[in-house]
């Protein structure tokens, strides 16, 4: 008999029709159920498989069939769905025969306009989108029979295989009906198919009375008839996985834990902080309704402990969206009758920092995702003190975003909120800048003559540290002080590979600049360049900070340093009598280690840091003023400063390098650094290993390499410090080796 094609008629979106679903879950045996029930991720096989059923199929509407006296599968799923028992195990199109009155039930009046999606319990790794192309696919080209399938390079042998003709499918080939040529055949029938009731339970029904017990042999009886049969092709080979043993298990179990760390994109509207705030892709993640919706979740925060009369500060950088995004956080506040001082324009992150216990404001809110590429944007969020809040606070804050949806919002339009005295636009610089002064010692500075170039990076520092180098006399040439959301093409990061026409113009000015200095995009990191052209790298500037502090301004304490900055520190507090503190990555954990050990300077080697007395936070323009002070009151260039200090502490040198965080790589990795102790990196026997953040590998002599993902960017960031460049590089390719072996 002839296919019959017809032309589908434009309708009501493919989401709107009726839809019920049948999983089948009652196995073939008692060891096919009990894998149902076994962990996999968070969850167990079943529930997995169910929960992405639930995701295209409302609860009410799913009939799990179970086998005779099984309590347990009942027991995960839930009672929200209907269960029916398949009395004996005779095949899969009898289990979802066993299914047609209880689907009918659950339908009811609209059975015969619906459709049904029959699924595996034993298939868990299907995808939500898999699902939803299948059913949109069925009701877009109005085939009697749908089913998944896909392209596998070497096929396990129980797979039907498709057979098509002109992209129609013509049969689906069981492994006894194959001839060998047929074998060679690579796309394969998944296992989810979807129907109308009336023709999916009528063909079984007529496949019963013939003996025939194989849900596989619907498709052959469709299209036996003439009928179409349309397919959704799905491209993700994990998903086809079937799992019918302990080692098949083990298999699903690591490409769950994959699939936790692959990049989220396009539909993505996940809100996840960082160690450094919540950033994602504009246009992607990165959207004002999800804006929007961090700001009531915050919102909502500062109600509960009554601190609403305290009001908020908020400001934006020069990115993308960073004006539209601070206006839109100011109209939720203010909807949530919560007063706003909204900065104008744009403004460095320490700004913000500086302004929440200076106006002692609930909190301050930076729009910015600092030194992350221009495509990037994000919201970094300061307590009332200046602090970063930690991994608590910052969990609420996206659970209960994440957990909305957009009537949850509240807003006040921003001029109605002007009018109203709840939003206040406010210029902070003066005060900020004045804070500065009280702290550096402008005096020492004036008289100096000392001329720098700076490079804000096109970012939002030419203001505030213009203004505080013009009130130390110090003459000052800018480059890159446009205002230029793209940054140039790069990262605005002020580390060694992007500051290249800063170290040029150093080397070209005949001698007559005596510092280098740069800012990231937003103003809390800081980058040096020495009289010579030479980059200075963060480690060896907070040595030299911390030096000058203790020894020429007499600001005695200890130090406190992340586990991916230089150990010369600890060298260094040791010759001074004072402790250092190691901390995780992430500035909160810094302030937090300054307060317990009552140190006198913060750090990390990315380039931020803080002194005791300044706000809680990373500040660029406070370090390069200090810098500059540190110029003047020593009489010395870098250079020299860095010879004194290297006499005290000898030399360690340090490389690094990143590498992408693929989700392969996010699994193997950790499980191989846990699997066996590690005894020796490059033949350099392995003093101890911690897993305080990431896995840090402590060497002789202050020696050690370091792993860590990066909790603001999808790599892996490798670090090395050691007693030779020879050495650093030697330690720097193990890891490198480590790292991608396998993945």
């Amino acid at each position: 008999m002839p296919r019959t094609h017809t032309t589908p008629q434009p309708g009501p979106p493919a989401s709107a029709a009726p839809r019920a679903a049948v999983v089948l879950a009652a196995g073939h045996d008692d060891a096919s159920r009990a894998i149902l029930t076994q962990t996999l991720g968070d969850s167990t096989v079943v529930e997995l498989a169910v929960a992405t059923v639930r995701t295209v199929v409302p609860a009410a509407r799913i009939v799990v069939v179970v086998a005779p006296g099984d309590t347990r599968v009942r027991a995960l799923l839930g009672d929200d769905l209907t269960y029916v028992t398949q009395l004996t195990p005779r095949g899969t199109g009898d289990a979802v025969l066993a299914a047609r009155t209880a689907v009918g039930h659950v339908l009811g009046d609209e059975v015969d306009a619906a459709t049904v999606l029959v699924a595996y319990a034993d298939t868990p790794l299907l995808r939500t989108e898999s699902l939803r192309g299948l059913l949109t696919r069925h009701a877009l080209t109005d085939a009697h029979l749908s089913l998944l399938t896909a392209v596998v390079e070497r096929p396990e042998p129980g797979y039907g295989r498709i057979e098509r003709s002109d992209d129609d499918i013509t049969a689906i080939l069981e492994p006894e009906d194959r001839t060998p040529a047929e074998g060679t055949l690579t796309e394969i029938n998944v296992g989810a198919y979807v129907a109308a009731p009336a023709l999916l339970f009528g063909a079984l029904e007529a496949m019963t009375a013939d003996g025939e017990h194989r849900l596989t042999e619907l498709a052959r009886r469709v299209i036996s008839r003439g009928l179409r049969v349309s397919s959704y092709r799905i491209y993700d080979t994990d998903e086809v996985r079937g799992i019918n043993t302990d080692a098949e298990l083990a298999q699903a179990a690591d490409i769950v834990l994959k699939r936790l760390f692959v990049p989220k994109k396009n539909t993505d509207t996940q809100i996840v902080f960082g160690t450094g705030g919540w950033r994602a892709v504009i246009g992607e993640g990165y959207t004002l309704a999800n804006v929007r919706r961090l700001a009531q979740a915050i919102a909502n925060s500062v109600v509960r402990q009554g601190l609403e009369s305290h009001g908020v500060v908020v400001g934006g950088d020069r990115r993308f969206l960073s004006r539209e995004s601070a206006e839109a956080i100011a109209e939720v506040f203010a909807g949530n009758n919560i007063p706003v001082v909204l900065l104008p324009d744009d403004v460095p992150t320490p700004l913000v920092t500086f302004a929440a216990p200076y106006l002692d404001a609930a909190l301050g809110i930076i729009v910015t995702s600092s030194h992350n590429p221009p495509e990037w944007n994000g919201v970094k969020v300061f307590r009332r003190d200046g602090s970063l809040p930690l991994d608590e606070e910052t969990d609420a804050y996206q659970d209960e975003a994440n957990a909305m949806s957009v009537d949850d919002v509240i807003t006040l339009d921003v001029a109605l909120a002007r009018r109203a005295g709840m939003v206040v636009d406010r210029v902070l610089t003066d005060p900020y800048v004045d804070a500065i002064e009280r702290i550096i010692d402008v005096d020492a500075v004036r008289g100096s003559g000392l001329q720098v170039v700076v490079d804000p990076m096109y970012g939002t520092s030419q203001l505030t540290l213009g203004t505080i180098l013009g009130d130390m006399r110090v003459r000052a040439e800018f480059i890159h002080e446009s205002h230029n959301p793209l940054f140039g093409g790069v990262a605005p990061a002020p580390d060694l590979q992007r500051l290249s026409a800063l170290i040029a113009m150093i080397r070209e000015g005949g001698g007559r600049y005596g510092l280098g200095m740069a800012t990231d995009g937003d103003s809390d990191r800081i980058g040096i360049v020495d009289e010579t052209g030479e980059y200075i790298s963060s480690n060896d500037l907070l040595l030299l900070l911390y030096w000058y502090l203790h020894e020429v301004r007499g600001e005695k304490g200890g130090v406190v340093r992340n586990l991916s900055t230089t150990h010369l520190l600890d060298r260094l507090a040791a010759h001074l009598g004072e402790e250092s503190l190691e901390c995780k990555v992430g500035f909160k954990h810094v302030t937090a280690g300054m307060a317990q050990i009552g140190a006198v300077l913060g750090g990390e080697s990315s380039g931020g840091l803080t002194v005791r007395g300044w706000i809680l936070g990373k500040d660029g323009i406070f370090a390069c003023a200090l810098v500059a002070e540190m110029l003047a009151r020593t009489g010395k260039r870098i250079s020299e400063l860095r010879e004194t200090v290297y006499a005290i502490t000898g030399r360690l040198w340090t490389a690094d390098a990143d590498v992408p965080a693929t989700p392969e790589m996010r699994v193997a990795v950790p499980r191989r650094l846990h699997a066996e102790p590690l005894t020796e990196v490059a033949g350099y026997p392995v003093v101890r290993v911690s897993h305080l953040d990431g896995t840090k590998i402590y060497l002789e002599d202050d020696n050690w390499a370091l792993l860590r993902f990066s909790g603001t960017e999808p790599v892996l960031r490798m670090a090395v410090e050691a007693d030779s460049p020879a050495k650093a590089q030697e330690l720097l390719d193990w890891l490198r080796g480590f790292v991608t072996a396998g993945v």
